[in-house]
């Protein structure tokens, strides 16, 4: 019998606020000393009540306006009781029946809700000890949670909508949403539903805590093939909660899995309902306004507006190149004519993505340390398709502009590298290299390219890289 996995995503994100979610203590996710930014109220002490943070609240409405679903008009807060030994009050204070966004759709995937609630601390576990020490910086931080519907079909699907939510979050500037760093942690339901059944899901396994997208890929093509096999034997599923272990590629049994009743949740008596309308920074009208440019919508206008195709996905990662980008082709276009138009902009992506990139990671630096100005590698750009100077003489410049600044023309000047486009000097060149390369002229003459290529790469050996590259196919034709 074969089976269809069905797949649904519960995501939470860290958000970018200055204090907690409840309380003044700082939202310090960098903090390496434990127990520094705590106070009565995020570390559970009777009788300290808690303070609605209407920045972390905001920044959710926002991530749900962005993503097409209802804001309610009115969300309170529920108490959500378990016990476990990094949750200082016994209890976390989260959403259950009203939260502050239900319905969406991101990637063609429905979402279910959006909601609010405070992050637990953290266990440190001392290897070769028999105890576990907790850090409390990170109780109370403000913490999103979307619960998508079980529609997602593959171990793809499911990597490219964490992928895409993690983009949006980082857009809107609501969260550094950093697997590596817990900003942001993806759990996976996982049940396989016979094909020839019309309805009954399988029983639903959740995998808890993935902390990147190749974990989630992964942990959803083992559960797949873990249930498969357990089904194929004639047994049951059972509903659990299982971790996935990195080193050994496969998940485990961590408890069995709990239903929403055994969380007792009852709304939250020290905090009031909200009515969002009524509060000035929630008015949707006011949201919407703040909306920037969203991932989808930038690779749309970026694809129509430059061209671009095969390189597009890395401007839409990454927005700081993006801008970048952008600002470069805004001064290529207000020098150039449009008939340079699309050589100039595949100049500039290609230059951008290989040569900048390949000596930020030579030298190990970040798009921070750059010192190249817009302009100036627009004008190194123009002079490159204008062939004033050879791509291996860019190179150089580029790497002398990025080191130290400045106008290329006068590092082009200070350099000596100035591009030979004499004809007569170049003439005089190619005839001595025709002279020390009798076998490659013969080599050319029986019909095999890659000799004229030989022999044009002598002469820029020949000029250190200066000579024009397109007059010395010319001139080597001719003359051969």
């Amino acid at each position: 019998m074969k089976y269809q996995p069905v797949i649904g995503l519960e995501i939470h994100a860290e958000l970018k606020t200055k204090t907690k979610m409840f309380c003044n203590s700082l939202n310090d996710p960098l903090e390496q000393h434990p127990n520094v930014n705590i106070c009565p109220v995020c570390a559970g002490q009777p009788g300290a009540l808690p303070v609605i943070n209407k920045e972390a609240v905001r920044k959710v409405l926002m991530v749900g306006l962005a993503l097409d679903g209802k804001i309610a008009e009115t969300s309170y807060f529920d108490r959500k009781n378990y016990f476990y030994p990094d949750l200082p009050k016994g209890y976390q204070i989260s959403q259950y029946k009203c939260p502050l966004v239900e319905g969406g759709r991101l990637n063609k995937v429905r979402i279910t809700r959006i909601h609010l609630e405070e992050d637990t601390g953290k266990l440190v576990h001392r290897e070769g000890e028999n105890y576990s020490l907790i850090d409390f910086n990170r109780a109370g931080v403000p913490l999103m949670e979307l619960v998508t519907e079980p529609a997602i079909a593959s171990s793809g699907e499911a990597r490219a909508f964490a992928e895409e939510l993690q983009l949006l979050l980082k857009y809107l500037g609501v969260s550094d949403a950093d697997m590596e760093k817990g900003q942001m942690r993806v759990e996976v339901n996982i049940s396989l539903q016979s094909e020839i059944s019309d309805s009954k899901l399988g029983t639903k396994v959740e995998v808890k805590n993935l902390n990147s997208f190749r974990s989630v890929e992964r942990a959803i093509e083992y559960e797949i093939k873990r249930q498969t096999g357990v089904l194929e034997e004639g047994k049951k599923v059972i509903q659990e909660t299982r971790g996935w272990d990195e080193k050994k590629q496969k998940t485990f049994s961590q408890r069995q899995k709990e239903e929403s009743h055994d969380y007792r949740y009852f709304p939250e008596p020290d905090l009031p309902s909200l009515k969002l309308e009524e509060i000035e920074e929630f008015k949707i009208e006011n949201l919407k306004r703040q909306l920037p440019e969203l991932p989808w919508q930038k690779r749309e206008r970026l694809a129509k507006q430059y061209g671009l195709k095969d390189n597009l996905d890395i401007f839409i990662r990454d927005k700081a190149l993006a801008d970048y980008f952008e600002n470069i082709i805004s001064e290529i276009l207000a020098w150039e004519a449009n008939e340079q138009k699309e050589k100039l902009i595949k100049l500039a992506s290609n230059y951008l993505l290989s040569d900048l990139q390949g000596i930020l990671k030579e030298k190990s630096a970040s798009f921070d340390d750059i010192l190249i100005t817009p302009e100036n590698f627009a004008e190194l750009m123009k002079m490159i398709a204008k062939n004033e100077i050879s791509s291996r003489v860019a190179k150089d410049v580029l790497k002398v502009m990025f080191q130290k600044g400045g106008d290329p023309s006068e590092i082009i000047k200070n350099l000596g590298v100035s591009q030979i486009s004499d004809k007569e000097e170049l003439e005089r060149i190619a005839k001595k290299i025709i002279e020390a390369n009798p076998d490659a002229v013969l080599s050319y003459k029986q019909g095999r390219q890659n000799a004229l290529q030989f022999l044009s790469g002598q002469i820029m050996k020949e000029t250190r890289g200066k000579a024009n590259p397109k007059i010395i196919q010319e001139i080597l034709i001719k003359s051969i």
